[in-house]
């Protein structure tokens, strides 16, 4: 069945339909990658391992703040919330 025969039948359809449809659709795109995840665990491994060994320093909110804000990050999603 070509794509525009499935798209001309899902329009027929009721919206409750169209719906689940459109949930079952998304779903299956949102699966992850296993190859992609597995490289960015031995990224963070090896980032980690050079940090805690003192081959890299980590940099302080205070300063990595303004470098989001500059590229239309809030800052507030990487603060802790007070006590």
């Amino acid at each position: 069945m070509l794509v525009a025969e499935v798209e001309s039948e899902a329009l027929k359809l009721r919206s409750v339909d169209k719906i689940h449809l459109t949930e079952a659709l998304l779903s299956s795109l949102d699966k992850p990658d296993d190859l992609v995840e597995q490289k960015w665990v031995d990224e963070s491994e090896r980032r980690y391992k050079l940090y805690k060994s003192g081959d890299i320093k980590g940099i302080p909110l205070d300063q990595f703040s303004p470098r989001l804000s500059s590229r239309g990050y809030s800052s507030d999603l990487y603060r802790t919330p007070a006590s």
